[in-house]
């Protein structure tokens, strides 16, 4: 495995990929996470919501006890912007971090490019891979997650936030909030077994207004 920093993407040989691949290496699929997915599923947005405007009301219902309706007033006023503020920071690191990675599986290797402020290119080669994963949500979309071989580690931080959470001994990659996530899990199982797979160079694009399920994941047949 190894990572490469890129200045600008705008200069990279092939769209996702640190440089032009090797004859015989090709692309099977590319795609990116949809990053209102990441905003909920990951930086767990709708979740930060809720608890700052619980904040929001009880200092306010506090205040509104203490000192009247004027004081709870202020106390909105003034709390309510700064909830806002943390809840638009979050969304803003979730979308660019949709717009800053794209992964790419070919026939010998998955690549991670990543990074917001320092942009880094990941190159898993199926060799170091020993297992895989899949958990897909209502809507179509779903995670894919990679378990790595023994001695083989890629730094936590490194790779956050395509990660499986609370991993930090052993890293497992983690392909995030990507579409059709169950044809991509399969073209994935079918490279690592070695097999014709076909190209699937584009995703389709899941339902943005469908709830999502409860998730859970289910093994990736690579043997």
């Amino acid at each position: 495995m190894s990572g490469g920093h890129h200045d600008d993407y705008h200069v990279e040989p092939v769209p996702g990929l640190p440089q032009n691949l090797p004859p015989g290496e090709h692309i099977l699929w590319q795609g990116a996470p949809r990053w209102w997915d990441l905003a909920q599923r990951v930086f767990h947005i709708r979740a930060v919501a809720a608890y700052l405007v619980l904040l929001v009301l009880v200092r306010s219902w506090m205040r509104l006890q203490h000192g009247g309706a004027h004081a709870a007033l202020l106390s909105l006023v003034s709390l309510l912007p700064l909830a806002l503020a943390g809840l638009g920071l979050l969304a803003l690191l979730a979308w660019l971090s949709g717009r800053t990675t794209l992964y790419t599986l070919t026939n010998r290797r998955m690549v991670f490019r990543i990074g917001i402020a320092l942009p880094m290119a990941i190159n898993i080669p199926f060799s170091a891979i020993a297992a895989a994963g899949v958990r897909q949500g209502g809507d179509g979309t779903g995670d894919i997650v990679l378990t790595l071989t023994e001695g083989n580690r890629i730094a936590y931080s490194n790779l956050w936030p395509h990660v499986r959470p609370w991993r930090f001994n052993a890293p497992e990659p983690l392909l995030c909030t990507i579409g059709d996530v169950n044809s991509v899990a399969d073209l994935l199982a079918a490279a690592l077994r070695g097999e014709a797979a076909p190209v699937m160079k584009s995703v389709s694009v899941a339902d943005p207004t469908a709830k999502p399920r409860a998730i859970s994941w289910r093994n990736v047949q690579i043997t």
